[in-house]
């Protein structure tokens, strides 16, 4: 079986797209799927308008219809919808080839955050992008109501799993800074909501892992909090185990990988009660979600570090792999479909 991923998303970049796709394919390939990638390395990149680290693709439809027919595919997934995204529609489109897609990002809530584009609008925009799939992939139950609630069509699901072995208690703590050491870790943009959590009064320290467009803005404005850049692999697996708390103050994510991360790592997170954590750790007790967060940050402190261990260790990459092949690999054959 050969798999063929577009993905406007990929390494160099530090997201929970690239992580579930680095730990899919993984797994794919200790099935046997050949998964081969159309990703913007391949093409010139200019980079985003306000995020200018992240490289997007100049491309086109002719241009990535040739790369799929070089591949010759049995299954095609496309994992995003910017350039690389909408080029591989086209092509599939106009060559009747079947394929499925995934719904990663509130693009619609980014978009609004930094210009005067009406949230409709956007949702309209991508519910086209995503009507010709065979399958749209949504990672919680939650978010696949929200779709249909939009008009999205022919939804699945597809759970999101972390690395245990990676991700693990440690004995020994990295962090030698007074405690409780609060802890976030992701893009350092206005999406994530951080002043929401580094404007709050908490004793010990504040620790703040990514990196983003908002960095230098957030430094100036919140100095008591430590910094440390972008980590990746066993230093940042080492950063979650030293901490006390993970704090995940988000209103938007549709997922968050890192919840699953620090779980992993027997650390307890507190958070919003919105999407997301309450799809991936709501009543589950290892977190605590709370509109006042500073209340959720205290209370996760009281919460066992085993409990999280444990909840984490059922969320294998494995199982949702078999989960994310059994929408993609099957009923792969060519299809004639209409074009829109």
């Amino acid at each position: 079986m050969k798999l063929l991923i577009a993905t406007d998303a990929w390494e160099p970049q530090v997201n929970g797209v690239v992580r579930t796709f680095q730990a899919t394919i993984a797994e794919l390939r200790r099935l046997g799927v050949a998964v081969s990638l159309i990703e913007p390395s391949r093409f010139r990149t200019v980079g985003l308008p306000t995020y200018p680290d992240i490289r997007i693709a100049l491309t086109s439809a002719r241009r990535v219809g040739a790369l799929i027919a070089a591949e010759a595919p049995d299954a095609i997934h496309i994992a995003t919808e910017g350039p690389i995204g909408w080029s591989a529609r086209a092509a599939c489109l106009a060559a009747g080839r079947s394929f499925t897609t995934s719904y990663h990002t509130r693009f619609p809530e980014y978009i609004a955050a930094r210009a005067p584009v009406p949230e409709a609008l956007s949702h309209a925009v991508l519910r086209r992008f995503h009507a010709p799939a065979r399958h749209v992939l949504a990672a919680t139950g939650r978010l696949a109501d929200e779709l249909a609630g939009r008009g999205f069509r022919n939804l699945a699901l597809w759970p999101r799993g972390v690395d245990t072995e990676l991700f693990r208690p440690r004995d020994e703590s990295v962090l030698d800074l007074p405690r409780p050491i609060f802890l976030s870790v992701g893009r350092l943009a206005v999406e994530k909501n951080l002043d929401a959590f580094l404007g709050l009064d908490l004793p010990g320290t504040k620790v703040v892992v990514g990196d983003g467009p908002q960095r230098a803005e957030l430094v100036a404005r919140h100095p008591k909090a430590r910094f440390l850049g972008e980590r990746s692999g066993a230093e940042l697996a080492a950063l979650y185990a030293s901490a006390d708390v993970f704090v995940f103050p988000s209103l938007t994510d549709t997922y968050g990988i890192v919840l699953l991360e620090a779980a992993a790592s027997g650390l307890p997170s507190a958070a919003f009660p919105v999407p997301g954590p309450l799809d991936v750790i709501g009543g589950r007790g290892v977190g605590v979600l709370d509109p006042d967060l500073r209340a959720a940050c205290m209370g996760a402190l009281r919460i066992s570090r085993e409990a999280c261990r444990a909840f984490a260790l059922e969320r294998s990459w494995a199982a949702a792999t078999d989960s994310f092949a059994s929408h993609v690999l099957t009923d792969s054959r060519r299809l004639r479909l209409p074009a829109g």
